[in-house]
């Protein structure tokens, strides 16, 4: 795998393709640069960081919009933590902006927005609990997160909306860790709204030196 090498990036160091629905948590060193691959097109990717060091630390979506002045994230974009350091850097995105105000879809959302038949469905929120209480943390430890590939514009009465998604098969997003982060995803199965076209589809994770 060493001899791979991604795009003029470093050689590739870690190469898995994260299964429509399920969860993904991976450690990112300073200096490497995590790409996400959207595989099949229209597939939304909630994400969160966590210095690996002290996990108290972790990306701040509030300090984020407001240190850029925008709410939308594109090529560019500082992520910053409850600290108000840059955790990653978004180097390059093939689409022109994602989400970090829409949130993640839980089984009480469901409910709230799609009907009570949906309550049994999995949800993003169950793909974090999961994956963080495999690394000690709890649902306290879930904060606000990156919707990847996902289009929440904000409408003119100040709603946030969710509509059809903006990427298509094999579209890329890089991020360069600026430390040592942790990086927990959830593959979102949500089925109830188009965020992922009604069908939820693998991601690849890809990181390079």
């Amino acid at each position: 795998m060493a001899d791979t090498y991604l795009d003029g990036l470093g050689p590739v160091v870690y190469d898995e393709v994260v299964p429509a629905r399920a969860p993904w948590l991976h450690d990112v060193r300073a200096g490497e640069t995590l790409r996400i691959v959207d595989l099949d097109g229209n597939q939304a990717v909630d994400l969160l960081i966590y210095l690996t060091a002290d996990d108290t630390e972790r990306y701040s979506a509030q300090d984020t919009v407001a240190a850029q002045g925008n709410i939308f994230l594109r090529t560019g974009t500082k992520l910053l933590s409850n600290e108000g350091r840059v955790m990653m850097t978004i180097t390059d995105s093939a689409v022109e902006y994602h989400d970090t105000l829409g949130g993640a879809c839980s089984c009480e959302s469901n409910t709230l927005r799609y009907g009570h038949h949906t309550k049994a469905l999995h949800a993003c929120v169950e793909n974090f609990l999961h994956a963080n209480l495999r690394a000690g943390r709890t649902k306290r430890d879930i904060v606000s997160n990156i919707n990847f590939f996902m289009n929440v514009p904000v409408e003119a009465d100040g709603a946030l909306g969710i509509v059809d998604g903006i990427s298509a098969p094999g579209l890329t997003v890089d991020l360069k860790a600026e430390m040592d982060v942790t990086v927990l995803v959830s593959n979102c199965p949500q089925i109830n709204n188009p965020c992922n076209g009604f069908n939820p589809t693998p991601v690849r994770m890809i990181v390079s030196a």
